[in-house]
């Protein structure tokens, strides 16, 4: 045990991944010096960053571990006389190993873990990270026969199965060299229970995702398929605890959520919250295991996880009523996950500032600055991504509008209810692009008093109208649910330039969003609609600055009643088409920068963003509106 006078220090293993990351967080908050061990010094300052963004105002350590060394941390034991207790959170959480990569990464890393372990003067516990399907082995089966290992393997998959050997050898090992422990053995391990915040999208992750994408046929399981999941930071404060509580010492705990759903109807909970199209047919495990996995899309190492065995849970629960930690409700932490997920398109972007937000009852996408006054509405086709550069640039954020990009919703048709929502509290500056403008003049005009400021961009009510085919549906939504990057990028701005930018529009245009665009290009070559948006921008009194790009020019006919309005400043962009955002995002900041919107005393920038193509040559494109 540890001696009274030495103080509480942890040195947490895997350090850097989901459990690790929130394991120090919650380690340092509770008063626990802390060392990171990490693969890498880059590693280690991510965590670092990592921690502090997160509200931690004290520093943590963090050292370099190489399992295939020697000494697995330089200078060896004698190093950290001072570790009081340590957590395992290292290994390879990943389907598709061979048995021998397997076994280096999960068993490998127990069995030195436990030699450096055992020369730890201070040691007060080893905290094992093991799984809920895995825990529970027999220490005095160690070492396995080999005969035993390979059958292992085979039936249940290389990482499950080094999974159950670990947890087997962790035990053995332990008590051969007289190294106190604890196991514990979570269930999918899913995001913070407040911001639902994870990057690991394998297992439960990878199904939901193929929910939100439409390409689930089918969900796995029947009614008591039971997948169970715990939150990141329920495992962590229970980690926290057990590492010092004696009575947790030689025990393992089933750490999970005893309440959540059956399988099929969680994915159903949580695809019906992000607003995607559920399959109604469920499949059973047994069928799917025997199908073809070119037809079920499904690991077949996943498959092992479903069954409808329930698990020890009562110690678990016990303890940590003992100790004050909270079980977070299940539907709610699902959604928060969920949310979190889709709002960074399952690990395709990783930047803190995106979430989903409620405005005036419509589930929204905003990106950029939390509760910033400088609004960016965008247009069509595209979506509140391809505004993030601009939005970090001003320190403003990005609002998907209803029906579109990430936002629920059905179209203009919501903006009565929306639209006070968005500009409610601190006046805003209104920033409109295309069909967002359209929105921001409706906004200025209603609320004249929650709208500081207008930056039209493009707006399509003040150019010629589009052709007649922008107007027919069927053909747009077609065009726009099968055009690649390239083609979408050389129809809006005349150069395949911007293409990657475009990705994930044309994944919101496939996923969900295409019908939608089509009725607000419609709706947008309406002449009653057009005059009515043309007559609100002269009523509103306050500043107004329209931004077009040169080869995107205004009407000539109400240029001349644009000038003579005194609150209305125009400023063209050299060699701007009608997605600046994509090809001059620097001229755009710098227009911003260089402006006082209560005046609109605006200046173009003196180095105008380089045009990277010629306008379209059709007159009808989806990018005028």
């Amino acid at each position: 045990m540890t001696p009274r006078d030495v103080s509480r220090h942890a040195l947490v293993f895997g350090a850097s991944g989901l459990v690790g990351r929130h394991l120090v967080l919650t380690l340092a908050e509770a008063g626990t010096n802390v060392t990171a061990a990490v693969r890498t010094a880059e590693s280690g300052a991510r965590v670092e960053r990592w921690v502090r963004e997160h509200g931690l105002t004290r520093s943590i350590s963090t050292t370099i571990v190489d399992f295939d060394a020697p000494e697995i941390v330089a200078g060896g034991p004698s190093a950290f006389p001072f570790i009081t207790e340590i957590h395992n959170c290292a290994g390879s959480y990943r389907f598709g190993m061979t048995a021998q990569e397997a076994r280096s990464a999960n068993v490998g890393i127990v069995e030195k873990l436990i030699d450096f372990a055992k020369d730890l003067p201070n040691l007060q516990r080893v905290i094992h990270v093991s799984g809920y399907r895995v825990g529970g082995q027999d220490p005095t089966t160690v070492p396995w026969p080999d005969d035993h290992r390979t059958a292992v393997y085979k039936d249940l998959g290389a990482y499950e199965a080094s999974k159950v050997e670990s947890d087997a050898i962790f035990q053995a090992r332990a008590l051969k060299h007289g190294v106190p422990w604890t196991i514990v053995n979570p269930s999918s391990v899913i995001g913070d229970s407040a911001t639902g915040e994870s990057d690991q999208h394998i297992g439960l992750a990878s199904t939901v995702e193929q929910i939100w994408n439409g390409t689930a046929a089918a969900l796995p399981g029947n009614e008591s398929t039971f997948l169970p999941i715990v939150t990141v930071d329920y495992l962590a404060a229970f980690m926290t605890a057990a590492a010092v509580d004696p009575a947790a010492e030689g025990m393992a705990y089933w750490v999970l959520h005893d309440d959540t759903p059956p399988l099929a109807d969680l994915l159903t909970h949580v695809g019906r919250h992000l607003g995607a199209k559920v399959p109604r047919v469920r499949i059973p495990i047994g069928v799917i295991k025997r199908l073809p996995q070119q037809i079920t899309k499904a690991d077949p190492e996943t498959l092992t996880f479903m069954s409808a065995d329930r698990y020890p849970t009562e110690s678990a629960v016990e303890f940590a009523d003992r100790h004050g930690i909270l079980m977070p409700d299940v539907l709610v932490s699902l959604e928060r996950w969920a949310d979190y997920l889709a709002a960074h398109r399952f690990g395709a972007v990783m930047s803190a500032d995106r979430r989903f937000v409620d405005v005036g009852g419509l589930r929204t996408f905003e990106l950029g600055v939390r509760g910033s006054s400088r609004v960016i509405l965008p247009g069509l086709p595209v979506n509140a991504d391809t505004w993030a550069e601009v939005a970090a640039g001003i320190e403003g954020r990005v609002v998907d509008l209803p029906g579109l990009g990430l936002s629920s919703g059905a179209g203009v048709q919501d903006w009565d209810e929306w639209l006070p929502a968005v500009v409610a509290g601190e006046p805003a500056d209104l920033v409109g692009h295309s069909i967002g403008a359209a929105a921001a003049v409706v906004a200025a005009d209603r609320f004249p008093a929650q709208v500081k400021s207008l930056t039209l961009i493009a707006p399509f009510f003040l150019q010629a109208p589009m052709g007649a085919s922008a107007r027919l549906k069927p053909l747009v939504r077609a065009y726009l649910r099968h055009a690649d990057p390239a083609r979408l990028s050389r129809k809006l701005t005349g150069s395949e330039a911007s293409a990657d930018s475009l990705v994930s529009s044309l994944s919101d245009l496939e996923r969900s969003s295409s019908k939608s665009v089509a009725e607000h290009l419609a709706r947008a070559g309406s002449k009653r609609w057009r005059a009515e948006l043309q007559e609100a921008l002269r009523r509103f009194s306050g500043p107004v600055r329209i931004i077009t790009g040169s080869k995107d020019p205004i009407d000539p006919a109400a240029v001349a009643q644009l000038e003579s309005l005194p609150n209305i400043k125009l400023i063209s962009l050299p060699g701007a088409g009608h997605h600046p955002q994509l090809t001059h995002t620097d001229a755009l900041v710098d227009l911003f920068k260089h402006s006082n919107s209560a005046t609109c005393d605006s200046k173009p920038p003196s180095t105008p963003g380089p045009s990277t193509g010629n306008r379209p040559s059709t007159p009808m494109t989806p990018a005028q509106a």
